[in-house]
């Protein structure tokens, strides 16, 4: 049976080998012989493709578990309590005010209370309380004080206790000028005219 394809018979025309060879004037060899090495990848190519893909997926793997490890969540002493079995398990960071008289420092070890509230605030009898056992290289700061503003980073154990690789304190509030009751009385009369 002759098709349109110049004298190629039905049962060769489905072969691409022939197709190819008929369409340009290659013979069935020669075309087989093209076919082979243009399927063939030089072993050079595939290994620097495989140290490629390797490279990559060894930098993402480290990208992805670096940030994991560095991310921590900022928490506050009442949300670190309903945090339930995920406070154990995070990096967090705690802030809260130093108890006056709980500070107990040896070396760069720091033990100390930190209150939801100022100790003058009149909250602070209600205000949660957490303990914090500061273990890192450096001392704590200068600013670290009695009722200063603290910020301490690391795990809560299931022992209860806080245990801070990283600790940050603020200025205490004493620096604020004092409201003065003179000062308080012209603001009241203005308000009642």
């Amino acid at each position: 049976m002759q098709t349109a394809f110049s004298g190629i018979d039905a049962g060769a025309a489905s072969k691409p080998r022939a197709i190819a060879a008929a369409g340009c004037g290659l013979t069935p060899a020669l075309s087989a012989r093209i076919v082979k090495s243009a399927m063939k990848i030089p072993a050079n190519s595939l290994r620097i493709g495989i140290a490629v893909a390797v490279i990559l997926g060894t930098v993402t793997w480290l990208a992805v578990t670096g940030v994991n490890a560095n991310k921590s969540y900022y928490v506050t002493i009442a949300e670190l309590g309903g945090m339930g079995q995920k406070a154990y398990r995070s990096q967090l960071r705690v802030e809260g005010f130093v108890r006056p008289g709980s500070i107990v420092q040896n070396g760069t070890h720091v033990d100390f209370v930190l209150d939801e509230f100022e100790s003058h605030s009149p909250k602070a009898a209600a205000g949660r309380q957490l303990k914090v056992e500061y273990k890192g290289a450096e001392p704590p700061p200068d600013t670290f004080k009695d009722d200063a503003q603290a910020l301490a980073e690391g795990t809560y154990g299931r022992d209860g206790v806080f245990h801070a690789t990283v600790l940050q304190a603020k200025c205490a509030s004493k620096y604020a000028p004092a409201k003065t009751a003179s000062a308080a009385q012209p603001a009241t009369q203005t308000a009642a005219n």
